[in-house]
């Protein structure tokens, strides 16, 4: 990763006059996709089915989320607990795996900690959209107008944030590094990172300076026209 494409302010922002604020807010439109073998087909995508499967022997229960193939239909499993004591579990969420929680489905299936453990990576083209809540904006060079943008996540999608400020300010990728590299663009992270959890950036009219040049002594001055 490029740590020089950006430059990096606290996430409050503190100090920068602002005539402008906007949202911008990544909705959900879907959950990922679990990209995974399936043993039946050649197909590699896989969909929640809605269900999670618990099972008990003694005091002790496996737990797993159901996943199913997107071109077959195969059932599989994805651990989610294994041998895990049931003392161990909060009543409130063993519920929840026993009454096929739409929210507990949805958020098994948006961790990605499992899929380490699972061998499987979660796919998350086509769940989200960038909605704002200010008339499209582009940033003009000839006018500048202070902005501060924060943005909110309602997925843990991972964004390129340079991907994200071209479809917010509608402008390309040059563009957008060309505003990076100046200062102008003021970023908690590097342009070409990923983010999946709220920031706050600004849009300023001033770059900051250039390092001074040395000041030339009298002396060396004298000496040169000498």
């Amino acid at each position: 990763m490029n740590q020089s494409l950006g430059s990096r302010v606290p996430v409050d922002g503190g100090g920068f006059d602002v005539d402008r604020k906007a949202l911008w807010v990544i909705r959900e439109l879907g959950l990922p996709a679990i990209v995974r073998a399936c043993v039946s087909c050649r197909s590699t995508r896989h969909r929640p089915t809605g269900k999670i499967r618990v099972n008990a022997s003694g005091k002790l229960l496996d737990v797993w989320l159901l996943i199913g193939c997107a071109l077959c239909g195969r059932t599989s499993k994805i651990p989610v607990h294994e041998r895990i004591h049931v003392q161990a579990l909060e009543s409130e969420r063993l519920l929840m795996f026993e009454n096929n929680d739409p929210a507990m489905v949805r958020q098994l299936t948006m961790d990605g900690a499992p899929a380490g453990r699972a061998s499987y990576r979660l796919d998350w083209s086509g769940t989200w959209e960038l909605e704002t809540d200010m008339p499209f904006h582009r940033p003009d060079p000839e006018r500048p107008v202070p902005l501060e943008v924060v943005v909110r996540f309602e997925l843990p999608a991972p964004v390129r944030v340079e991907r994200l400020l071209m479809t917010g300010f509608g402008l390309s990728r040059s563009a957008v590094r060309g505003m990076a590299a100046s200062g102008r663009l003021r970023l908690p992270m590097a342009v070409d990172a990923k983010a999946r959890e709220d920031f706050t950036f600004h849009v300023v009219t001033t770059p900051p300076p250039s390092p001074a040049a040395p000041a030339v002594t009298s002396a060396s001055a004298r000496a040169r026209r000498g």
